[in-house]
């Protein structure tokens, strides 16, 4: 019996079969590619942030000034990150007029997006699109909310800390974070601020569990 030689393909013939297999593989690539951002964009369109109405704000803006509040745009709101007075007793009005006042003294370079008072007042010192001289290295993509404490242990009272998880739950909203964006000044300088909630870091996962909770029972 005859048997046919079998045909010996030419360098040719074998780069062109490679490269017609590199252009398949590649199409099958951004075929798998494009197929997972459009359903991520169909997904997308459905999923919508949680918001809950915005809380009570008495807007009392600094002066642009280089101590207090430099004027320059934040990059991109990326988290909140809550701090303490370190001042037992003063309320927010006092806190943002030493703010204020910086940009006479010039002591130091400090601010807040917002100071929550003792009886759960919220003033706004800074616009949420500029940035705060609060949290160090975030400064640049974060809101920070000061907040007022009545005595050294650092702990908030009761109206301190219900405003404080609602304007939380409504940056988020507005912003499109989660309590997983929410920090401690201390996350991100080990800085012993706000005191309370680095002692107690129970106490700490309690509040980010009360703001989800609160965006859930709230949230439209």
């Amino acid at each position: 019996m005859a048997y046919k030689r079998k045909r010996k393909l030419t360098k040719k013939q074998k780069r062109k079969m490679i490269l017609q297999g590199v252009i398949l593989f590649l199409a099958f690539v951004g075929a798998v590619t494009l197929l997972s951002m459009t359903v991520n964009g169909v997904r997308s369109l459905f999923e919508t942030v949680r918001e809950v109405e915005a809380p009570e704000i008495d807007e009392q803006l600094l002066t642009v000034n280089e101590y207090s509040r430099p004027g320059i745009t934040l990059e991109e709101v990326r988290g909140i990150v809550v701090h303490y007075t370190a001042n037992p007793g003063t309320g927010a009005q006092a806190n943002r007029n030493y703010f204020e006042g910086l940009k006479d003294s010039h002591e130091t370079k400090v601010s807040s997006h917002f100071v929550i008072g003792l009886n759960g007042e919220i003033i706004q010192c800074i616009p949420t699109s500029e940035m705060a001289y609060a949290s160090n290295d975030r400064n640049t993509d974060t809101i920070a909310i000061e907040c007022c404490h009545p005595d050294s242990t650092g702990a908030f009272n009761q109206s301190t800390y219900d405003s404080l998880v609602h304007l939380t739950a409504w940056l988020c909203g507005e912003y499109g974070l989660t309590t997983g964006d929410v920090i401690r000044h201390y996350d991100v300088t080990g800085k012993d601020c706000p005191k309370y909630y680095v002692e107690n870091p129970d106490a700490w996962e309690r509040f980010l569990a009360d703001v989800d909770a609160y965006i859930e029972q709230n949230g439209k």
